[in-house]
């Protein structure tokens, strides 16, 4: 549930119809911006917000081009530009060694949990899945910037769907093998 809400802001911005980007710009940028006081009202620090700040700051640019200038060339690339923004905030993640992944775990696991190795390390290759999901969304949906909107909209889609099925799953394998290594 904590993905669907750190990309709340994104998906949100992916169903509004293109026809209407300056709205759904404005919209996403509320979203993140909101979503960010939310969470930092909660205890939750900027540094685990990695995502949500990039988002605030790529919504408050897209909000002033759409606003400012609505027929920009800019405009068919909007979704490519999203994706690769979120392929660049991840992948930067992972170059600062703070995987943006460990905010969001760090919310279902334990205190004692967070500075081990193994931890930090699987968060490591669910970033790196991400980034590559965006990464790739990216390049095809720049390839689709003058294409129809519903294979835009699945390619957007699939771009966050592969990864949210990745972590769900690599995170049950990786606990089955803990529980696996408990009982022997």
């Amino acid at each position: 549930m904590s993905y669907l809400r750190t990309f709340a802001p994104w998906i949100v911005y992916a169903i509004i119809p293109s026809a209407h980007w300056n709205w759904a710009a404005l919209i996403a940028l509320a979203l993140s911006l909101g979503l960010i006081a939310l969470q930092t009202r909660s205890g939750r620090s900027l540094d685990a917000q990695i995502i949500e700040i990039g988002s605030a700051v790529f919504f408050a640019a897209i909000t002033v081009i759409a606003f400012t200038t609505p027929d920009s060339g800019l405009h068919p690339y909007t979704a490519a530009l999203s994706s690769a923004t979120l392929a660049l905030i991840a992948g930067v993640s992972l170059a600062v060694r703070k995987p943006f992944t460990l905010g969001i775990a760090k919310q279902t696991t334990p205190r004692e949990v967070w500075d081990q190795p193994l931890f930090v390390r699987i968060n490591v290759i669910i970033t790196a899945a991400w980034t590559a999901s965006f990464a790739v969304g990216a390049v095809v949906l720049a390839t689709l910037a003058h294409s129809g909107s519903t294979t835009r909209s699945i390619v957007q889609i699939a771009a966050f769907v592969v990864p949210m099925v990745f972590t769900v799953r690599y995170v049950a394998h990786i606990r089955a093998k803990a529980a696996q290594l408990r009982t022997r």
